[in-house]
């Protein structure tokens, strides 16, 4: 079976499946808002905050297969409670697929302006999830092909508009327009863009090589889409003047220089790829802690059985899959609720920052072993800076973010606490990592 086992091919396929998204299309020209042309460098800074950020996980990734993705880990390094807290916002973040389905089919109405939203959104994940139900590398190797379609319209960005940038991109007043407080601003804004490598973790039990797989995708797709940005980010704010970009979407940067069907491919193709391969990805990444979470005994144990087909979980796919479904199909506005779990997400960065401390205590004879050991001292200097990283990083959100959406983010996180504290006693943490 190890020949179905994910490889580092799949796993870089995976994570840069959800890097990309729609986040780009909107993210560049806020940034450009906060900096001008200097985004370029803003882009690389993100990247380098974003990878310090991951370091926590790359330590815990780097010294164990945890089974269950960031839940095992949090379970094992931190404890139980935090361990149920985390889960049931996992289960949350399952509304959050029917938007990406929703979004999806926005932008095929406006190629096929006939099409049925729902029918296009029902379809879309129904073959989704039939291929995780056939098995994670079938899914794998849809999220190959679909990542290549996506390359294609990126680097259609980068081919036609390279050649426009205008003269002079370095000088004043279009760059660093903000100042040093407006750089930094975009720097750590953008780490939004950057980030979402590290939830590949979440594939370890897939895995064929986990531990040094796993670290070295985190890294490598981070530091690959960073540099990608930046060029794409050089691109929409040098062909135009600054005022003409700053807070609008790269589709104004990309029409100025674009033959007409190859800006449609990118604006309408390019997105909806961007969607689909995050959402496969997201699909993917909520099953394997959502097992060992019902086999633990958060959840009801029978959603763990295995299809003895496939290998895979289909009771926990046939729910997420109602989860997500039944919001198309009923037609409820679901965007505030779907958007309510991203301060919660952002947050778990500095829960596993906080719990890889543990690493001596918890695991110290497999993190004497580890390719990543360092002194404790160390150690934890580096996981202070990823808990400060990630509480900057919720603050801009709270800044930036709606205030039925703050609402939302504590009515969940209320929900979880309640139901993490009236389960726990029933819970039993099983050991749920191997060496490798």
């Amino acid at each position: 079976m190890n020949e179905q086992k994910l490889t580092r091919t799949d796993l870089f396929s995976m994570a840069l499946g959800q890097i990309i998204g729609v986040g780009i299309m909107t993210m560049t020209g806020i940034a450009i808002g906060f900096t001008g042309r200097s985004v370029n460098i803003a882009y690389l800074v993100a990247g380098v905050l974003t990878v310090i950020s991951a370091i926590p996980q790359i330590y815990i990734g780097g010294t164990a297969n945890f089974i269950g993705g960031q839940y095992s880990q949090i379970a094992v390094l931190g404890n139980k409670k935090l361990a149920g807290i985390f889960i049931y916002i996992q289960i949350a973040m399952t509304l959050a697929l029917s938007m990406y389905t929703l979004s999806f089919s926005e932008y095929f109405l406006s190629l096929f302006p006939g099409a049925n939203a729902k029918l296009v959104s029902f379809v879309v994940l129904t073959v989704l999830m039939l291929m995780h139900i056939a098995g994670m590398k079938q899914a794998a190797r849809l999220q190959n092909i679909m990542c290549a379609i996506l390359a294609v319209g990126i680097a259609s960005y980068i081919v036609f508009g390279i050649g426009h940038i205008q003269p002079g991109y370095t000088d004043m007043p279009g760059f660093a327009t903000g100042g040093i407080s407006g750089f930094i601003l975009a720097s750590i804004y953008l780490t939004f863009a950057a980030g979402g490598a590290t939830y590949v973790v979440n594939f370890s039990a897939e895995a064929k090589n986990p531990t040094k797989d796993i670290p070295f995708v985190i890294i490598v797709s981070t530091a690959a889409i960073v540099v990608l940005y930046a060029v794409m980010a050089t691109i929409a704010a040098g062909v135009l003047p600054v005022e003409e970009v700053a807070n609008k979407p790269l589709s104004v940067s990309a029409v100025s220089f674009m033959p007409k069907a190859v800006y449609t491919f990118f604006v309408v193709g390019g997105a909806m790829f961007a969607l689909l391969t995050t959402l496969n990805f997201n699909i993917g990444m909520l099953v394997y802690p959502l097992k060992k979470a019902s086999e633990d005994g958060w959840l009801p144990k029978n959603l763990a059985v295995t299809n003895k087909r496939f290998g895979t979980t289909h009771w926990i796919l046939l729910a997420i899959y109602l989860i997500s479904i039944v919001p198309i199909l009923v037609g409820l506005d679901l965007s505030t609720i779907a958007n309510s779990t991203v301060i919660l997400t952002t947050s778990v960065r500095g829960v596993i920052a906080f719990v890889a401390m543990s690493l001596p205590k918890k695991m110290p004879e497999l993190w004497k072993r580890s390719a990543f050991y360092i002194s404790d001292g160390k150690l934890k200097v580096i996981c202070f800076i990823g808990i400060i990283l990630a509480g900057i990083s919720v603050l801009m959100l709270l800044v930036t973010t709606s205030l039925a959406q703050i609402c939302g983010n504590c009515c969940i996180l209320g929900i979880a606490v309640i139901f993490a504290m009236m389960l726990h006693k029933r819970v039993e943490v099983k050991a749920s990592f191997t060496e490798k």
